[in-house]
């Protein structure tokens, strides 16, 4: 479900006009709706609420402050994958308790980080990394608990880029290691384990997968357990898709995937631990931009907007598919095929081929629906185009929560070395 919808033929985020968010705020905007987020959440969790589960948003599909705050009011906990955004979840207010931290590449500060706050568990990923962790803990005389993220070699993902559970992929001890390396984790005097952790991919539209996963794994928890290893979580990350409007296969809804995890987790006795992210928030924001030049080309028509690849990346990097739509409602009765790009100097900044819409002129507005998942989040100032701002709805009010900063913003980051401040030629920042 999302709170974008057309009302007297104008369309809303709730119960704010987009056309309003535009004239007072600028375009581009995300615009996000917390009502959205609620429900998504709500659903999600109610889903399991009658097992011992951990809810952990994953902070990289949308991190901002206000989203991680309205999350952690609903009960949510939070997957990081950075000191950054450990930083992020303890200041919107996510209890330490309820933060994992994943990812290949922890540093000793962020490891540091995160044993001073009292997190819930590290996911590790290699030797290499539970030794430095070793070391920390025991230097700061604290025990980390540790699950190890083991990669089960199960095909999944909508793109390649996103499947992360084949042996090939960066993530996670080998299937083939993972029981070795339980044991020398059991050897460390700065660690405790506490869990296994896996995560396959993202976008999963089958449950197939997920099912093959959580079979082979509890297998593996069996065998832990006999070898004496004390195994009390059970985190099968995040990976459950959205539909995003282009015909492909829809993903199952969470009660269906609910159903799935608690008949094959019954007898294992664990917390479950579940790391969502584009689930709850890809459907509860917009890309909303404006056109700014309809072209004619000799064998296609372009819509130029004024959004760009650094604002949503995920069509240019995943070829990744988001339903278009005008803010005010045409006339169906006049569509045209267009190619959607924005103004970047690259031929990838496309957002979409020959898609056919409703016509648009110069000065009308649309939205990119489906980008609040990964869309402010990998945003850059490429091209030196400053970043998006993001809008909150709540009802029928909305606040900036990300101002748009300006070119002088970006500048004052930089400086001059001072052989070159002597040139007169040159201006000074």
């Amino acid at each position: 479900m999302r709170h974008f919808d057309y009302q007297n033929g104008a369309m809303f985020a709730e119960d704010v006009p987009l056309s309003r968010i535009a004239d007072e705020v600028g375009t581009p905007v995300y615009v996000y709706s917390t009502a959205t987020f609620t429900r998504h959440y709500q659903v999600f969790a109610e889903s399991f609420s009658d097992i011992d589960a951990l809810i952990a948003y994953s902070v990289k599909a949308n991190s901002n402050i206000a989203v991680l705050a309205t999350l952690a009011r609903l009960g949510a906990g939070a997957d990081v994958v950075s000191g950054g955004e450990l930083k992020r979840a303890l200041i919107a207010g996510i209890p330490a308790r309820k933060i994992v931290f994943s990812g290949v590449g922890k540093t000793r500060i962020e490891m540091q980080d995160a044993l001073r706050a009292g997190i819930h568990v590290f996911n590790v990923e290699s030797l290499a990394e539970l030794y430095v962790l070793n070391d920390v803990a025991l230097e700061m005389g604290k025990t980390a608990p540790v699950a190890f993220r083991v990669n089960p070699d199960v095909t999944a993902g909508g793109h390649a880029k996103i499947s992360t559970g084949k042996k090939e992929n960066k993530f996670g001890v080998a299937w083939s290691q993972a029981e070795k390396t339980y044991a020398e984790a059991a050897t460390l005097p700065g660690i405790e384990i506490v869990g296994v952790d896996v995560h396959i991919g993202s976008q999963i539209s089958d449950l197939a997968p997920f099912e093959a996963a959580i079979t082979k794994v509890g297998g593996l928890i069996k065998r832990l357990r006999a070898a004496g290893h004390k195994i009390t979580s059970f985190d099968i990350g995040g990976g459950l898709g959205i539909p995003y409007g282009n015909n492909a296969a829809t993903p199952p809804p969470p009660s269906e995937y609910a159903a799935l995890v608690k008949r094959l987790t019954a007898d294992m006795d664990v917390e479950m631990i579940f790391e969502p992210g584009r689930m709850i928030a890809g459907n509860s924001g917009v890309l909303l931009s404006e056109v700014l030049y309809v072209k004619r080309g000799e064998d296609r028509d372009f819509l130029i907007i004024d959004a760009a690849m650094n604002d949503l990346l995920r069509p240019a990097l995943y070829d990744a598919y988001h339903d278009i739509e005008p803010v005010r409602q045409g006339n169906l009765d006049k569509m045209e095929t267009y190619d959607v790009v924005g103004p970047i100097c690259e031929s990838g900044d496309t957002f979409t081929k020959g898609r056919e819409m409703a016509k648009l002129e110069s000065g009308d507005l649309i939205v990119l629906h489906s980008a609040g998942a990964y869309g402010a989040a990998q945003a850059s100032q490429y091209n030196t185009r400053p970043l998006v701002p993001e809008v909150l709805v709540n009802g029928d009010t909305y606040a900036v929560i990300r101002a748009r900063p300006s070119v002088e913003d970006i500048l004052k980051t930089e400086s001059m070395p001072d052989w070159l401040t002597k040139d007169e030629n040159v201006t000074d920042i």
